[in-house]
């Protein structure tokens, strides 16, 4: 089978959808070697993370308008030259699919991550929430087959696009291969001693943004009177100021924000915490909670969205905008070794359906129905 992907995020976004299209791609070449693969991007510049292999090779746009308008040739453009590259299936990883004419026989898949700026409008600009949905709704009448990355997802989908439901599969997301490694202590002990990380602590891996409420666990720290450090790792946009302002007004201590953290530190700097909290208010699945569960790390996260798809039944569920609550999960974590214990057993065997080679056949029982 020969399968097209729009691969700009696996070539230019470092975190987020560039992770997942780079997870997935590479669970392509390594468990179903037999096809050949055709990586769509504007530009090979800035590819990251991508070995040399035989079954995939990269396309750029060919002709020189085409190169000066990246964007036109990604919705437009790359029809042409998906047509005379015979494409099976082409797959865009990110809610987008190219124009496309009905007489065109190329065959489509769209993964759809979330519909966040539908729900969540007053994080977003008109322009973009304008956009994103016109993208988004175009794709889903156009592809063949959608796949959401949660049933959260795929329950949006039907409400804001008016998507059949038995046009959508739900397939999960995996995490990178690093975060299922075995590491020996003097790794950790090197980690530990880059970043100086404390001896135990909680840990918070995310954006700093609104929607994602850090503020919650420093609220739930100063009400349970937690003394045990919080580890933050994540992009800091407009919120940290706000979060910054409270942990000083506050006096506040021990909340260490890092900075620069690679992908190879960062399945260290989960296996050494002893708890991992991410109380989002909403996401599409939150792969961070798989990274943490991977990882053998104790999950508080919040109730409700897609959040138990993730957590399974280990990991113990709170309302995000009730500090207290989320204080009282704290404690019972750090003060209850064996409840811990349970906790990462439970959270190890239910991540099992995360794996890379699993989500990679779901996905080719896609393409091969619609083929």
């Amino acid at each position: 089978m020969k399968i097209g992907f729009d691969a700009k995020r696996a070539f230019f976004n470092r975190s987020g959808l560039g992770n997942y299209s780079r997870n997935l791609l590479r669970s392509f070449f390594r468990y179903f070697p037999e096809n050949e693969y055709l990586l769509y991007s504007p530009s090979s510049n800035n590819i990251i993370g991508f070995s040399n292999r035989e079954n995939y090779s990269i396309r750029t746009p060919e002709k020189q308008m085409h190169k000066m308008f990246q964007s036109y040739w990604r919705t437009k453009g790359i029809r042409e030259q998906l047509l005379n590259d015979d494409v099976d299936v082409y797959h865009g990883l990110s809610s987008e699919l190219p124009v496309l004419r009905k007489g065109d026989n190329i065959r489509t898949v769209v993964t759809v991550h979330d519909l966040i700026y539908m729900r969540y409008p007053e994080l977003y600009t008109f322009i973009d929430r304008k956009i994103y949905f016109r993208k988004t709704k175009y794709a889903c009448d156009r592809a063949n087959r959608i796949v959401a990355i949660s049933d959260q997802t795929r329950k949006d989908i039907i409400r804001f696009t008016g998507t059949p439901a038995e046009k959508i599969s739900v397939i999960y997301q995996d995490c990178h291969p690093l975060f299922y490694a075995e590491y020996p202590n003097t790794l950790k002990q090197k980690t530990r001693d880059k970043y100086k990380l404390p001896d135990t602590y909680l840990l918070y891996v995310g954006t700093v943004e609104e929607r994602k409420n850090l503020l919650s666990i420093i609220k739930a720290i100063e009400i349970g009177k937690i003394y045990m450090p919080l580890v933050v790792v994540g992009r800091k946009r407009d919120y940290y100021k706000k979060v910054k302002d409270y942990i000083e007004r506050n006096r506040i201590k021990n909340i260490l924000f890092l900075d620069e953290v690679t992908n190879e530190d960062l399945p260290l700097i989960y296996n050494l915490a002893s708890c991992f909290i991410y109380p989002s208010v909403f996401e599409g699945f939150g792969i961070p909670v798989i990274e943490a569960l991977v990882s053998g790390v104790p999950v508080i996260t919040s109730r409700g969205s897609c959040f138990s798809e993730a957590g399974g039944p280990g990991s113990i569920y709170i309302d995000p905008h009730n500090p207290e609550e989320l204080a009282n999960a704290i404690l019972a974590v750090i003060n209850d070794p064996r409840k811990a214990d349970k906790m990462v057993s439970e959270g190890l065997k239910y991540a099992e359906r995360f794996r890379s080679d699993k989500i990679a056949s779901q996905y080719m029982e896609v393409y091969s129905s619609i083929s």
